[in-house]
């Protein structure tokens, strides 16, 4: 299809995808959700799961949050996140990469597995639960596709586990900071809102500046550089 435009007074058909580029662009938007939104179980293991970490650390408990990433590559758009492998609807949804939970051995089961989506047009469940509207980066054409390109590179390390020694785990925030990282993207200066934590972001830095400590390809994009 194609849309009626007008240049110096002159109707020009201007197709469809053309349109949706000039008033999409290139960008990443950010989204901030509360761990277990719209759900009953996972709310209350978590809320125990930071009440516990808080005692330790002697301070109070914090708002937790999961990261989720939307790609718009002009008039393509692309949803990027890392969740469990099992129990997700039939039919294509843009899996790139899997990896383990809990164990490096237990990728063998297809129930201790997560997958790694670049998902074109695919959704995000929760989103409907974000706090505020997303951080939105503006990128250029060859970052973003630079960053599409990047995503099936991405650590496939353990899910759960502590692999660096920091007191952070590896999980599907991990991948969001260490993307936009590798992007240029300084993800260290980026937090959840109200006062929140988000559990794993910490693991995903260190992995795209240390690439030799997580088998990743590293930092690679200028976004945000002079």
């Amino acid at each position: 299809m194609r849309t009626v435009s007008y240049r110096y007074g002159v109707p020009v058909l201007v197709p469809d995808h053309a349109v949706r580029a000039a008033m999409t662009g290139h960008h990443l938007d950010l989204w901030w959700i509360p761990v277990g939104a719209g759900g009953h179980v996972v709310v209350h293991t978590s809320r125990w799961w930071e009440s516990l970490r808080a005692l330790r650390a002697r301070r109070r408990p914090r708002p937790l949050f999961h990261a989720a990433l939307e790609v718009t590559n002009g008039p393509a758009e692309y949803v990027v996140e890392m969740t469990r492998a099992w129990g997700q609807p039939l039919g294509p949804r843009g899996v790139v990469a899997q990896g383990p939970v809990g164990f490096t051995w237990s990728g063998a089961s297809p129930f201790l597995r997560y997958e790694i989506r670049c998902w074109r047009d695919g959704i995000i469940p929760d989103r409907e639960w974000a706090v505020g509207p997303p951080h939105r980066f503006p990128l250029a054409a060859e970052d973003v596709g630079a960053l599409i390109g990047r995503i099936p590179e991405a650590p496939q390390l353990t899910w759960g586990r502590d692999v660096f020694g920091i007191g952070d785990m590896w999980n599907s925030n991990s991948l969001i900071s260490w993307l936009l990282q590798s992007a240029g993207i300084d993800a260290a200066a980026l937090a959840p809102p109200e006062r929140g934590d988000a559990p794993g972001w910490r693991s995903g830095i260190v992995a795209a500046r240390s690439p030799e400590r997580s088998g990743s390809t590293g930092e690679q994009g200028t976004a945000g550089r002079p």
